[in-house]
């Protein structure tokens, strides 16, 4: 037990420090380049990734789920074998995608930013773009890889890596200009994500290549079982490729659509992006930094759920369904408490932006809705309902489009925020909806929800008096222990009031020991 415990620990402390780490360097980073830059090269930033991210959907075609899917099964059944032929297949697949998606790019890249965007600036930063998709399109299938033999860690340890010298490159070529135009911050940008890519991939797949060899051959394959590699791979990754380059494509447009609203409403074109850019570009991004914790945790469900539904095992899909949203749920509530409790000193003393604080505080309530959607995917997606995933994707995209047709040119960036509440809750809805039929849970939304919001209001105000007897006058200091102290009396009554219980103590140990125990089982680690 002492042993388990303490595994627990370093294991968490290893998990949330990555997490944590991850995201604020990203945060650091935008308010670095919108200092550098300013909010409208934020804006045309933001343009150029809603193009970046259909491409990377091509690029990618589902390969990641794929490979974590196929793998995760293939060692749920003791077949190693099987599973370095179904990631050598993915790999292959994946450079294929990844290369017809750099010829897209290249060759749409003008006509995208002079006839859609209408801007000429993107073009030359779009061709940057393009050369880093077959890396990125590697690069996602080695995770897949990765995430299947519980080897989370590994991709924690890459993104890292893949940010730090994301952001060395960026400043380096930054710091090159005195004076930046939009177009010069966007190549520097783009430039520096592409060096990182490729250094990410490289490191990826070299360990990736001494990794394999712990996977250890129990029986060999069939002809026939090695010919169905390709048609599971594909039964997987064709749909979601699909549904996911109808939603990417939406969601291009979309973010297309917005500044232009932005614009038809009233404002100038450069105060349309810059708009555009200090909500989408600053606000946004600030506000899912803490969703790193959700996600490294969504990461882990999927083999999981996979393993559950391999093995038939209901009572146990139910349980780890029931103690994710609960632990999602606590955590994102609190957070959302936080945001909006703090969100005028958030966005003053990281961006100095009024705006942006502003944007911070009416978005902060619907942190809970945007949190819980990563695990409650990743069941659905762990339990093979991945197409139902992504439909409901794109219909909250095709959602999106038509407010930014209607609304948005009307009232503006308000339409804007008036989208993100109705799409963000519609997807989270139908998609919970969908989880609790597959894995047969029953919420409760007294303890699973009020309580938490009880206890975020209960400790926030208590956090306020406390400061006030305090009287600490620096803004800084001011902030950062509200925050510590909030959390830690949030936390506190979490525990007091039973709202969290020892089920999900012990979920979250289960969780972050799955790694262990995978060793184990499959002999991946040291015999």
């Amino acid at each position: 037990m002492a042993s388990r415990t303490r595994r627990f620990f370093l294991n968490a402390v290893s998990l949330t420090a990555t997490a944590l780490i991850m995201r604020a360097v990203s945060v650091i980073f935008n308010v670095y380049v919108s200092n550098k830059a300013g909010s409208e090269a934020m804006g045309l930033f933001s343009l150029l990734g809603s193009i970046y991210g259909f491409s990377m959907t091509v690029a990618m075609a589902g390969i990641n789920l794929g490979t974590t899917r196929l793998v995760s099964d293939a060692l749920a059944n003791g077949d190693h074998a099987l599973a370095k032929r179904s990631t050598k297949r993915a790999l292959l697949v994946c450079t294929l995608t990844g290369a017809l998606a750099t010829l897209l790019l290249l060759m749409l890249a003008e006509p995208l930013s002079l006839r859609i965007l209408g801007d000429a600036r993107a073009i030359r930063p779009l061709r940057v773009l393009a050369i880093t998709l077959i890396p990125v399109a590697l690069s996602s299938c080695l995770s897949g890889y990765f995430t299947a033999v519980r080897r989370v860690k590994v991709n924690a340890s890459f993104g890292i890596l893949a940010q730090f010298v994301k952001i060395g490159a960026t400043v380096l070529l930054l710091s090159l200009f005195t004076d930046l135009d939009t177009e010069e911050a966007c190549i520097a940008l783009v430039a520096g994500g592409a060096v990182a890519e490729f250094i990410a991939l490289l490191l990826s797949y070299v360990l990736y290549l001494f990794d394999r060899k712990k996977l250890r051959s129990q029986k060999k394959n069939s002809k026939k079982e090695k010919e169905d590699i390709t048609r599971k791979l594909l039964g997987i990754t064709l749909p979601v490729t699909f549904s996911a380059c109808i939603r990417s494509a939406l969601s291009m447009f979309q973010h297309i659509l917005i500044p232009k609203g932005i614009h038809k409403s009233g404002m100038s074109w450069s105060a349309a992006l810059s708009s555009y850019g200090a909500l989408h570009g600053m606000a946004l991004p600030f506000l899912l930094f803490p969703s790193a914790f959700t996600s490294a945790f969504s990461g882990l469900l999927i083999p999981e759920i996979s393993e559950c539904c391999a093995q038939n095992d209901k009572e146990r899909l139910r349980r780890t369904s029931y103690r994710a949203l609960s632990l999602s749920l606590f955590f994102s509530i609190g957070i959302s408490g936080i945001m909006l409790f703090f969100s005028q000193e958030l966005g003053m003393t990281v961006y100095n932006n009024a705006e942006t604080a502003l944007y911070i505080r009416i978005l902060a309530p619907l942190i809970p809705v945007m949190y819980i959607d990563s695990a409650v995917d990743a069941v659905l997606k762990g339990s093979g309902h991945q197409v139902y995933s992504m439909n409901v994707n794109i219909a909250d995209t095709l959602t999106a489009c038509v407010f930014a047709l209607t609304l948005i040119p009307k009232i503006g960036i308000w339409g804007y925020i008036i989208s993100i509440y109705a799409t963000e809750i519609l997807n989270t809805t139908l998609s919970l909806i969908k989880m609790i039929s597959v894995s047969c849970i029953r919420p409760r939304v007294f303890k699973q929800v009020l309580m938490p919001i009880l206890c975020i209001i209960g400790s926030t105000n208590i956090a306020r008096l406390l400061l006030r007897l305090l009287n600490i006058n620096a803004s800084i200091p001011l902030l950062l222990i509200g925050i510590i102290l909030s959390l830690s009396l949030y936390i506190a009554l979490l525990f007091l009031t039973h709202t969290v219980t020892s089920e999900e103590q012990e979920f979250l140990n289960a969780s972050l020991l799955t790694q262990k125990s995978y060793d184990q089982r499959y002999r991946l680690g040291e015999e």
